[in-house]
């Protein structure tokens, strides 16, 4: 049984070329969404949006705020009004904090701070502006509870999940809600930059986790489905670790 108020309801959905953002694309899709899928891999977009029926893609350089806006109108006027969004690209490379650089530091704010910030600048004001919209920001339980390598990261989606309380508290009035879904360690291409560093750490991760494995992208899709559903519309404001257990404060 599909979960109510998603079939026909147009989302904007950002990172769908792979990992958790192509699972998401796939779950909405069979909820009967019709999905705006940016990405700044086109090619993986429209390969997603090639198995999710009524769907688009867009090549979209999230840091790029016109970029945004183009897409968003283009979207618009061939499906209607945006009604929901989830954010869920993103990226980062483990180094320790005092090996990196303001270089580094500035790739890794632009995608994962800067890239939600924009979206939610063009995307959630038309929802406040038409009294609806439905937002799910895909953080990291990194931006939680710290996450070795990875401080500037955490930086960012520790941000993230304040700034989505902040913007669930403004929007409230305007039937806008806005949760945040924290995955845990989770196998996706974005991983496999920390096997690289460290061949061992996805064995080590998985016997500290009490469910013994690490995620797999379709482990929060329902999640974010249901966020996005009417199930949810007393939700908002709302951090939700999905990660097997190994954080549980």
């Amino acid at each position: 049984m599909s979960m109510p108020g998603l079939s026909g309801r147009r989302v904007i959905l950002t990172g769908g070329a792979s990992g958790i953002g192509r699972a998401t694309a796939l779950r909405l899709a069979q909820e009967g969404c019709i999905l705006g899928i940016f990405d700044l891999d086109e090619t993986g977009a429209q390969a997603t949006a090639a198995q999710c029926g009524e769907a688009r893609a867009y090549h979209v350089d999230i840091t790029n705020r016109g970029q945004i806006a183009a897409a968003v109108a283009a979207f618009e006027a061939g499906c209607g009004p945006v009604e929901a969004m989830a954010n869920i690209a993103g990226w980062d490379t483990p180094v320790n904090f005092l090996d990196t650089d303001r270089e580094l530091w500035d790739k890794v704010i632009a995608i994962n701070l800067y890239g939600p910030l924009n979206m939610h600048h063009v995307v959630a004001r038309g929802m406040a502006e038409r009294g609806f919209g439905r937002v799910v920001n895909v953080a990291s339980d990194a931006g939680r509870v710290g996450s070795s390598g990875e401080a500037v990261y955490a930086a960012c989606k520790g941000g993230m999940i304040a700034f989505t309380k902040t913007l669930a508290r403004e929007l409230a009035r305007r039937g806008v809600t806005l949760n945040v879904v924290c995955p845990g360690p989770t196998e996706t291409p974005l991983f496999e930059n920390f096997r690289a560093a460290s061949p061992s750490i996805g064995d080590a991760l998985a016997r500290a986790i009490p469910l013994r494995r690490l995620g797999q992208p379709d482990d929060y899709t329902g999640m974010i489905a249901f966020l996005l559903s009417d199930d949810a519309s007393y939700i908002t404001g709302q951090t939700i670790s999905v990660s097997g257990g190994l954080t549980m404060v």
